[in-house]
């Protein structure tokens, strides 16, 4: 389906990708330091309601990008990825420039769906990656891929809130814009991609792409799989702070031990998904997937235990090694498991059961910690990434990987 005089260049490709991920994984975070403190200068007051809003303007972003990551994944298998990319760039930055210019809670609620809707860069990033990339690289350049968008999520935190402090909190949006639209300048100007359309009556459908695959079945387990992993990171993150909190005891620095203990994961996954993806490449991604987390459940239920908050970042860090294969590996596999033809579709129906699992964790997590405590959290994620484990392993013990030819 690609064709052209001009060869492809896949590791400039791979490096501008890598920028737009970082870029708009910084953009997204750099907003959510003081998310609740916006929609109180929109007008919500009061605990319960305050509480409410935020955790609805969060997840129904999340919830959007579920619904409409399919439709973005057939389009862009139909008219190519670096549109996509572009559309969801220029998309987003002008929704978050609107953002800044909110009036009250539900033009905020409204345009946070939209966002939502319109996003959709790092999947596509994926597809183009991995349609480009020769499939023996795969694992590598996936999880040097994926380390774009920890980065600049572990760095727009901190970034949103220097700015917030400094400048306000209606700026920080206008900045965000600023940088999306850098964002899809680097897409426009930087990045190659020869695909030739393809007309819309030509497009299989749904039905169509899972029976085109060698292995359905295993394709939507790995879908499950990468559901579970959103839940079970989820579902510890709206307590952390809380359970650090209760660790320290009255200690003035809370904030800045909280925050360093939030962080510790991506700095970790940072190190390790390119290396992990290398030797996945080596040694199977299916075995990476499987050690890495039976590795995180031996990690999760000793988190139930500890007694300070630095036993509890050691233990963080650890998982972070750990989760910074498990994305990786699991789209290496569907790259071993699918076409090029199809592949804009494949990474869009991850990305929605993704997006799934970071709506259900946080809302899994809260629930369990007000039923039965913090340390309860902790042993219910262990428990179902120990589910996880049985699942892909029976699902990958099934299957035979069948490679395709790599790409030109």
């Amino acid at each position: 389906m690609s064709s052209s005089e001009t060869p492809i260049n896949w590791k400039r490709n791979l490096t501008v990708t890598w920028l737009g991920c970082f870029l708009t994984g910084a953009a997204f975070s750099l907003v959510m330091p003081f998310l609740p403190l916006y929609v109180e200068q929109l007008g919500v007051s009061g605990h319960s309601a305050l509480n409410m809003w935020s955790g609805l303007v969060f997840s129904i972003t999340f919830l959007f990008s579920a619904i409409a990551s399919p439709f973005w994944g057939g389009l862009a298998d139909r008219k190519g990825r670096k549109i996509m990319l572009l559309r969801s760039a220029l998309g987003m930055a002008i929704i978050m420039l609107l953002m800044g210019m909110a009036q009250n809670i539900w033009q905020f609620l409204i345009l946070r769906a939209v966002l939502g809707l319109l996003g959709g860069f790092v999947p596509n990033a994926n597809a183009l990656i991995a349609t480009q990339i020769p499939r023996h690289k795969s694992g590598w350049a996936l999880g040097t891929l994926s380390t774009g968008s920890v980065s600049g999520a572990l760095l727009g935190p901190l970034a949103g809130g220097l700015l917030a402090d400094s400048y306000g909190l209606r700026p920080v949006f206008f900045i965000t814009a600023v940088v999306l639209f850098i964002c899809f300048l680097l897409t426009w100007f930087c990045i190659r991609e020869n695909f030739t359309p393809v007309p819309k009556k030509e497009m299989l459908h749904a039905r169509q792409v899972f029976a085109s695959l060698k292995n359905p079945k295993l394709v939507l387990s790995l879908f499950v799989t990468t559901l579970i992993i959103q839940v079970a990171t989820g579902s510890i993150a709206p307590i952390l702070t809380l359970y650090v909190r209760d660790l320290a005891g009255n200690v003035g620095n809370i904030a800045f031990i909280s925050g360093m203990i939030a962080s510790v994961p991506g700095v970790a996954a940072l190190l390790s998904a390119p290396r992990l993806g290398k030797l996945g490449d080596r040694i199977g991604p299916e075995r990476i997937l499987i050690v890495a987390l039976v590795f995180s459940v031996l990690l999760l239920i000793p988190m139930s235990l500890v007694q300070t908050p630095w036993q509890l970042g050691i233990l963080r860090f650890l998982l972070g090694a750990a989760d910074g294969a498990l994305l990786p590996a699991v789209q290496t596999l569907l790259v071993y498991n699918s076409t090029r033809e199809i592949a804009g579709r494949i990474f869009s129906y991850n990305q929605s059961f993704r997006d799934i699992g970071n709506v259900t964790g946080p809302l899994l997590g809260s629930g369990i910690a007000a039923s039965f405590g913090f340390r309860t959290v902790f042993i219910v994620t262990a428990g179902v990434v120990l589910f996880n484990v049985f699942y892909s392993w029976l699902s990958l013990s099934r299957a035979v990987r069948q490679p395709q030819s790599a790409p030109d």
